[in-house]
């Protein structure tokens, strides 16, 4: 008898349905230190345990990406196993700080799913929340995944796309009731941009670029245990349309981020996700880009050491915005082939 779990196929979710996820996580320092260390990431709240108790927090805290990265890790072997593609993020939202030591449990809810026309796949979405060991919930998003079907004569008219949100109110982000950035030492930080010198409209090319290497990018998908097949599977993925095993994205928004600090040295804490998209796959070999355009910047009138600035972080591969005519074109949505990700979110920064 095969008792082995081959993943959902489209036909198998329905509205409504609840998953728990297997395998709880403890999150440890050694994970955090092999994060810095596939990412490059340089952000001095999460490298050194005196900077981020100076500023309140009782160690160094679990960088939100890479908690992002583990939670999503967790709901891969029921929701996208056998995906084709993760497509989109929206609704990202965090509530409670994590720290090395807390163990992560998540589940899931599916709340939408639409077939496509070519009849071989299907657009599921969930919502998903990661709680702690003392069972407070530390983030909740919402994706978009497309998945094959078991079978393409299939049919399914329970059509229903979710309504999503386009961001997250700056009034429910969490600021860490620990944190004071009055005490904040510019030196950290390369004596970088604070959010007072910073403006809406300001665009910041990252200048420095990674190459994705097949090491890197499948040890960091293997640190968030995501078994996604379309990750490692070369067999599999030499009959695809690309020929080779896809970047997981959530690799590439790290990746993205570890080269803003370069200019955005003082995007410290990540509030949410108000949405993104992989506008373009991604495969090793390929090098990537980041640039940061300055969205908003909120002030809090009871606050005087910091503001949230919200950030649309963009990713290119093998390519400089600067080079390009258009990011994405403005009559027909499309983006350029060398955009690889579309991304706002919200940083605290130290005003």
């Amino acid at each position: 008898m095969d008792t082995q779990n081959q993943g959902m196929f489209f036909e198998d979710f329905y509205i409504g349905q609840q998953i728990k996820h297997g395998v709880p996580r403890t999150i440890t320092d050694a994970d955090c230190s092999m994060y810095l260390a596939l990412t490059g990431s340089r952000f001095a709240l999460h490298c050194a345990e005196p900077v981020a108790t100076r500023v309140g927090f009782r160690t160094t805290p679990v960088d939100n990406f890479l908690l992002f990265n583990i939670a999503f890790g967790k709901t891969v072997n029921d929701v996208s196993r056998n995906a084709v593609a993760n497509l989109g993020y929206a609704e990202v939202q965090f509530f409670t700080t994590v720290y090395p030591d807390d163990t992560i449990y998540v589940c899931s809810e599916v709340i939408g799913k639409k077939a496509n026309s070519n009849g071989k796949t299907g657009v599921v979405y969930v919502h998903s929340k990661a709680y702690n060991q003392r069972q407070q919930l530390v983030l909740q998003f919402k994706r978009w995944v497309m998945i094959n079907k078991r079978d393409p004569f299939a049919n399914d008219s329970s059509d229903s796309v979710p309504d999503l949100q386009s961001e997250v109110e700056a009034s429910s982000q969490l600021i860490p009731h620990c944190m004071n950035l009055s005490r904040w030492q510019d030196y950290v930080s390369d004596n970088q941009l604070r959010a007072s010198q910073l403006n809406v409209g300001d665009s910041i090319f990252h200048q420095d670029g990674v190459t994705l290497n097949d090491s890197d990018h499948s040890m960091a998908t293997r640190l968030y245990q995501n078994n996604a097949r379309v990750h490692f599977d070369q067999h599999l993925m030499q009959s695809q349309k690309h020929g080779k095993r896809l970047v997981y994205g959530g690799h590439v928004i790290s990746v993205c981020r570890s080269l803003s600090y370069n200019g955005l040295a003082n995007g410290l804490y990540l509030t949410a996700i108000h949405s993104g998209k992989h506008t373009n796959p991604s495969f090793a070999g390929d090098t990537i880009y980041a640039q940061s355009n300055i969205i908003a910047i909120d002030q809090y009138s009871d606050r005087d050491d910091l503001s949230l600035v919200k950030v649309q972080l963009l990713g290119f591969k093998n390519n400089h915005p600067t080079t390009m005519s258009y990011i994405q074109d403005s009559d027909s949505g499309r983006y350029h082939q060398d955009v690889i990700l579309d991304m706002e979110l919200s940083y605290l920064m130290p005003k």
